[in-house]
């Protein structure tokens, strides 16, 4: 089985909803980077069983997200976050430096005001 790390980023969302022993197998599948033989020895199930319950619990995963998508919306408002943060880091760092004029940091200011207004946006869906 290939490990698939969008699995393992789905894990953090909606573990919870699985049942113990499959939420355990994943993590110690996807987090620990145990063997499937390893998990199953330490579960006290067959390597079969271990197997069986990754399976059941990805699809479970990745059928939650197709319905409610919290992750995915978590990682785009992230990304919208992450880009503000790189712009006001730039107007910072223009504002200080006198060679730059303030068509630039006014730019980037506005780059900033719009990102903002995104995630203002994304709050409200």
């Amino acid at each position: 089985m290939a490990k698939n790390l969008e699995i393992s980023y789905l894990l953090d969302f909606y573990g919870d909803v699985l049942t113990d022993k499959q939420r355990e197998a994943m993590e110690e599948y996807y987090n620990a980077d145990l063997s499937l033989a390893e998990i199953a020895e330490g579960l006290g199930i067959t390597r079969q069983g271990v197997r069986d319950a990754v399976k059941r619990g990805e699809a479970t995963l990745v059928e939650l997200e197709e319905k409610i998508g919290a992750a995915g919306r978590y990682r785009a408002l992230a990304d919208q976050l992450d880009q503000l943060e790189h712009l006001l880091r730039d107007i910072r760092f223009y504002a200080t430096d006198v060679r730059v004029d303030g068509e630039r940091i006014a730019a980037l200011a506005g780059e900033a005001l719009s990102t903002l207004q995104s995630v203002r946006d994304f709050e409200n869906q």
